[in-house]
């Protein structure tokens, strides 16, 4: 009788042990949680979900309300919309620091890519306020911007570029004048809530690294990220990097395979370095060989010295030609996107691999014309280097696409402390796909193609995406900004 009684409490302490058990993980998020959630918004069900903060990789069940993750659990859910997710992988949505189609034919092409968050981090705006009222709207992604040094440069200077400088915004040496009338504009747009501070270098060559210094210490004054498209290949991102330790302002370096080029390797040696000495310094790449800008820029100053090899690297966005010496003058005074080749697939592999390197696209389309990282970035990274070479695991994939981006922002951005994770009371911003069949399927000639087996788009938990098909008139996109209060 004796033993039968110990038997009896030791049963007991295990029941007990196990309801203590499943009453505390709610409190992670990321484990099985007791059944008897009720008013789910929506649920998908048996999917592999993956998230890269806590590691979990499982078959479970994900339940949705009012917008944010509810329960993460092995048992059966309920809910007023249902997702059959077996078979596919439900992961963190995911979000692109650097995306200029900041428009509803752009947002179309990134939610089919799994994007439910675009942000315009690098050229930025000069007019924060008005870029988000423009947005309000709705929109079917999340959206967000940076206060941008070029735009601000060029209205402080009066050049009359759309995008980028075609003039003396470039080119021209600021004086003390034209200083303080920037950092009063790169302030202005803080207070309204930029998400960051953008910089292009490369399209300033008229921009000093002093007056480069004076517009990181208002970066720094607002505790926001620095993200600065470089000039001068390895030894530029050196310097770059060695001016933003001297004010300690965070420093994000876009494009890294596009800044680097062949020595790519070397390039993020240096940002290793850094970082390996504690200063604050990220970096990204996309997964293309060939990059795309504004043929009236800076960057082609030089054009008359091309070789005849050089012009033909350079292919029309608009028509698909490659370009001679003709051509690519008469482009030039007429103004477009170009898109430019040369990078070897060595290069591109080695910047996506890196683990200090996030992923984002650079994409832009105007009028159905666009590079193929548009509407194929995240895709291609997910079935060419994850699946098909195996480069990247899955998990370190959807960590540079999702909680990366999340970390490298939310110091500033309280918003993105709910991004990029899977866990409970996360924000609903999911990408459910096939990982047998996903892939980008846009071309040079065709950026516009939407990838295919991303099945499944949640925005702030609404289905956006299903089946791989938007669901018209459905927006439950929200503006990312600094302060909460703004939206």
């Amino acid at each position: 009788m004796a033993e039968n009684r110990k038997d009896l409490s030791m049963m007991r302490l295990i029941r007990w042990t196990a309801v203590v058990w499943i009453f505390a993980l709610p409190l992670t998020g990321c484990e099985p949680v007791a059944t008897g959630v009720e008013d789910l918004d929506l649920v998908i069900a048996g999917s592999r979900v993956m998230d890269p903060e806590s590691g979990l990789d499982e078959i479970m069940n994900v339940g949705v309300r009012e917008g944010r993750i509810e329960v993460i659990t092995t048992d059966n859910l309920e809910g007023k919309t249902f997702i059959e997710g077996s078979g596919l992988v439900l992961a963190p949505g995911f979000i692109d620091l650097h995306e200029h189609a900041q428009t509803d034919e752009g947002y179309r092409l990134m939610v089919r890519d799994g994007v439910t968050t675009a942000l315009e981090l690098e050229v930025g705006t000069g007019d924060v306020a008005g870029w988000y009222d423009q947005r309000q709207e709705g929109q079917v992604v999340n959206y967000g911007v940076s206060i941008g040094h070029i735009p601000v440069r060029m209205a402080v200077m009066g050049d009359e570029g759309t995008f980028l400088p075609i003039g003396a915004g470039g080119s021209a040496i600021a004086t003390d004048q034209q200083i303080s009338e920037m950092i009063s504009m790169l302030e202005q747009g803080l207070a309204q809530g930029a998400v960051a501070m953008g910089f292009g270098m490369a399209y300033t060559p008229g921009a000093t690294y002093e007056e480069f210094g004076t517009m990181l210490e208002v970066a720094k004054a607002a505790n926001v990220s620095s993200h600065i498209h470089i000039r001068g290949g390895v030894e530029g991102v050196r310097r770059t990097i060695e001016v933003a330790g001297e004010v300690g302002a965070p420093l994000h370096v876009v494009h890294a395979n596009s800044s680097g080029g062949e020595a790519i390797t070397e390039f993020l040696a240096v940002i290793e370095e850094a970082v390996s000495s504690d200063q604050d310094v990220s970096t990204e790449v996309y997964p293309y060989g060939a990059g795309m800008t504004e043929i009236g820029s800076a960057l082609f100053d030089d054009w008359e010295n091309y070789t005849d090899a050089q012009f033909s690297m350079h292919q029309w966005v608009a028509t698909g030609e490659r370009l001679n010496r003709e051509t690519f003058g008469k482009y030039r005074s007429q103004g477009g996107k170009v898109i430019i080749h040369g990078r070897s697939e060595e290069a591109t592999r080695a910047g996506v691999v890196h683990p200090l390197t996030m992923i984002a696209s650079d994409g832009f389309v105007e009028e159905g014309r666009a590079h193929p990282r548009t509407s194929g970035t995240f895709s291609k990274v997910l079935g060419r280097y994850v699946r098909d070479e195996g480069s990247l695991s899955l998990m370190e994939a959807l960590r540079k696409m999702t909680l990366m981006p999340a970390q490298r922002l939310e110091r500033a951005v309280p918003q993105m402390e709910n991004k990029g994770r899977i866990r409970v009371g996360a924000d609903a911003d999911l990408v459910v796909f096939d990982a047998d069949q996903i892939m980008d399927r846009s071309t040079y000639e065709d950026g516009t193609i939407p990838s295919s087996g991303v099945e499944y788009v949640v925005v702030n938990g609404q289905v956006v995406l299903r089946s791989g098909d938007l669901i018209e008139g459905v927006k439950p996109g929200r503006p990312v900004r600094v302060r909460a209060e703004l939206n």
